[in-house]
């Protein structure tokens, strides 16, 4: 079965945490933890991504995402780390307060071109043709990323998570594992594992930006396209994947007050704080689905981190309380 090489950047493994939240016990795996300046999971995935761009003798790196993503964050710190510029396709537009993760690319020198979100919507073609351009013009060979690191090499790296996690707890115990789903990355390297273990538990993905038809299909394709990577007979099943819908209805970028409510009430109580976009959405539905019917020991809560993405957003947590 073939295997790929990676880099060195991710503090793992990340623990599992039995917490205690308003007389209800549940698994939390903290994979937030996975570093300081590159917290989350999308460090994880780079650990591989980014062997693969200095094997093509990269100059630079390319990745795109909200003004404030964390993956766009995390490689610019990854990058940096092993000597690549980037140069980064942000949806926003330019702020006079600079917070959260643009800060940090702004203060870790990357590049940035903003978009709308007419053009975002054709963000891969306007980086391949950046791509070109650089190569032409400027003799710098850019390697691009996709959107949330959502591409083969990403999806390995939580393939692994699986093992991981059954190195730490009795897996074949679980019900299923709960994941913020953005690019469907995550989910569909896990997914990829559960089918090549033959585990009988579930991939619960929370979609927080693309509707659920789509990033079921996203997850999917990922999962098979990894399967097929890695020489695998196995076969990705659609029905270990669930999609829990509707938690995100307020738009990609905001977040409702009930959720911050929740968020505030968690934090007071375990000292764990979610961000706006990802996790914290993903939290409010493990809770309303999992954990407030007495589930939380069967179904694992994955913390995929993005604790940047709170600053600039103070009001909407301190008007929570």
């Amino acid at each position: 079965m073939k295997k790929f090489e990676k880099i060195n950047l991710a503090q793992i493994p990340t623990p599992i945490e039995t917490i205690s939240f308003r007389k209800k016990k549940f698994l939390i795996k903290r994979d937030d933890l996975t570093g300081c300046e590159l917290s989350g999971n999308k460090v994880r995935k780079l650990e591989y991504i980014l062997f693969e761009a200095k094997k093509k003798k990269a100059d630079i790196i390319f990745t795109c995402g909200g003004e404030q993503s964390n993956h766009a964050r995390a490689v610019t710190i990854a990058a940096k780390k092993i000597g690549l510029k980037t140069k980064l396709f942000l949806w926003g537009n330019p702020k006079k307060n600079i917070s959260g993760n643009l800060f940090l690319n702004l203060v870790n020198n990357a590049e940035i071109k903003f978009l709308n979100k007419k053009e975002y919507k054709n963000v891969n073609e306007i980086m391949f043709n950046e791509a070109r351009f650089f190569q032409e013009k400027r003799e710098l060979n850019a390697y691009v990323i996709p959107e949330g690191g959502a591409n083969v090499l990403g999806c390995y790296a939580y393939y692994n998570f699986v093992n991981e996690i059954a190195n730490q707890i009795d897996i074949k115990k679980l019900g299923g594992i709960v994941v913020a789903a953005g690019s469907g990355g995550t989910a569909a390297g896990i997914l990829s594992a559960i089918s090549l273990l033959n585990l009988k538990l579930k991939v619960v993905a929370v979609n927080v930006l693309y509707d659920k038809e789509t990033i079921t299909k996203k997850i999917l394709l990922l999962s098979e396209a990894l399967l097929n990577e890695i020489n695998s007979n196995s076969k990705v099943s659609s029905d270990n994947l669930i999609v829990l819908d509707g938690y995100s209805t307020e738009g990609y970028k905001k977040i409702n007050k009930d959720k911050i409510e929740l968020m505030l009430r968690f934090v007071e109580e375990t000292g764990i704080l979610f961000d706006p976009v990802y996790t914290g959405k993903a939290f409010y539905a493990y809770y309303k689905n999992f954990l407030d019917k007495g589930l939380g020991m069967k179904y694992l809560f994955v913390h995929t981190g993005g604790l940047f993405g709170i600053f600039g957003r103070e009001k909407d947590y301190l008007s929570g309380k």
